[in-house]
């Protein structure tokens, strides 16, 4: 099934009610302890392993401020009511100390170091997982009632997912397909505050594409829920893609293991795009699976995968650290701090000059970052950004949502600085980008 061309502007309505209410807190009572009875060794170990936490080196922990730039009419920008666009990174006011960002298709999730989220945006489909019964409550940044210390999130286009410190997942939303809302984990049903999405394993990295969600484990098995339409899932056959044809929503709504055809494969990390997912095995391979359109999974046949595959275009000797993508084409980062982009060439989105005749079917370098070296990259449906180490911001793409942070709203088709007084005192940590919008995570200049 093909996949919709990038456009230049969707918008969606924003609802104006949730009628979802919290849940009511529980008070846990204390159990009776029996004095004359020694713990066993097992015993002890048994406890440990409860109380141990996941941790993934993608885990933020370094504190920052949360900057906004693009289009907000719904209120994912989080500047309030008065403010709908912005060219220039603006400060986002939230009550605590930030970890991690997360842009969706039009909202914004922000992770606190005590392991709060906070979220802001359209919220017409439950993707902020909190009620707003006034229209005004989606453009002000409020925290999601989790019951659990959040150490990872991530955001689609109308879903966010929010990973705890117990290996334990949570989201609320819904995915999408070309037909319509196809519900989040009951079928055709919207999930507007956190749901258990996936328990009895030990989530360590939890990756959102537009409509679909991969989950690494402690054991290094994936796996995905979600849209199955171009392959992303990497576990559902062609002909049960749409909608899960005669085996139903479910088939795709559960989260099941993701194999591949080295069968003894142990994932290390994983990456998604709109439509694409990216696996990183201990031998620094790179599997990839989803739509190949333009040739945005590193494959030079245009052919969507269904199961994962060896991507031999990602050279193993170049140690991947990161991959994104967009919604036709990728960004990757090399250990050595190399930026390289593929898939589909225009408005300017793989960085490599506005002289590009052709789409680039493997990891192409970005020349004019090639004296830079960069700690992390991310794409939007069609734009692409770049942090340096020193903390600089780079951007480039499509401008017409003005989310490149320049003052004009022009395609940019070479990496290029975001300069502004909000950013002159703060280095750039990480990015991300939604549909119409980026944020920046930054710090105070030492």
């Amino acid at each position: 099934m093909p996949a919709p061309r990038a456009s230049r502007a969707v918008k969606r309505k924003a609802s104006s009610a949730d009628t979802a209410t919290a849940a009511k807190a529980k008070v846990a009572k204390r159990s009776r302890v029996d004095l004359s009875t020694k713990p066993t060794l097992n015993g002890l170990k048994k406890k440990a392993q409860k109380v141990s936490l996941v941790s993934h080196r993608s885990h933020g922990h370094v504190v920052g401020q949360t900057l906004t730039i693009g289009t907000g009419d719904t209120g994912q920008l989080g500047l309030g009511e008065d403010i709908m666009d912005r060219a220039r990174p603006a400060l986002v006011k939230i009550d605590g100390e930030i970890v991690q960002i997360a842009a969706g298709g039009m909202h914004t999730a922000c992770l606190t170091k005590d392991g709060k989220v906070f979220t802001f945006g359209c919220n017409d489909e439950g993707a902020l997982g909190r009620s707003t019964p006034e229209e005004e409550d989606c453009f002000e940044p409020s925290v999601v009632d989790l019951k659990a210390k959040i150490v990872q999130i991530s955001a689609g286009d109308s879903h966010t997912a929010a990973l705890a410190d117990d290996g334990e997942l949570y989201g609320w939303g819904t995915f999408r397909d070309a037909n319509g809302s196809i519900g989040l984990q009951t079928p055709k049903t919207r999930s507007p505050t956190p749901i258990v999405l996936l328990s009895g394993q030990r989530v360590i990295k939890v990756a959102s594409g537009d409509d679909h969600i991969l989950c690494l484990t402690e054991n290094g098995q994936i796996f995905s829920m979600g849209n199955a339409d171009q392959g992303q899932l990497g576990r559902v056959a062609e002909c049960f893609s749409t909608r899960g044809g005669r085996k139903g929503l479910s088939l795709l709504l559960t989260p099941a293991a993701v194999h591949c055809k080295l069968r003894k494969a142990k994932f290390t990390d994983v990456w998604t795009g709109g439509w694409t997912s990216f696996a990183k095995t201990d031998t620094g391979d790179i599997y990839s699976w989803g739509l190949n359109n333009y040739f945005q999974i590193g494959f030079d046949d245009m052919v969507n995968r269904y199961v994962p595959d060896r991507c031999k275009s990602f050279k193993t000797d170049l140690d991947w650290k990161d991959i994104s993508g967009g919604q036709h084409h990728t960004i990757a980062l090399d250990a050595n701090g190399q930026v390289y982009t593929l898939g589909r060439k225009d408005y300017g989105v793989l960085g490599l000059g506005d002289n590009v005749t052709e789409e680039k079917s493997e990891p192409t370098a970005v020349t004019s970052l090639k004296d830079v070296k960069c700690s992390a990259v991310t794409c939007g449906s069609a734009v692409s950004l770049a942090v340096a180490e020193n903390g600089a911001v780079y951007a480039w793409g499509m401008g017409c949502n003005q989310q490149l942070g320049q003052a004009e709203d022009d395609d940019l088709y070479e990496p290029t600085q975001i300069i502004s007084k909000q950013m002159e005192t703060r280095d750039g940590i990480m990015v991300s980008a939604g549909g119409q919008h980026t944020v920046i995570l930054a710090k105070d200049k030492s």
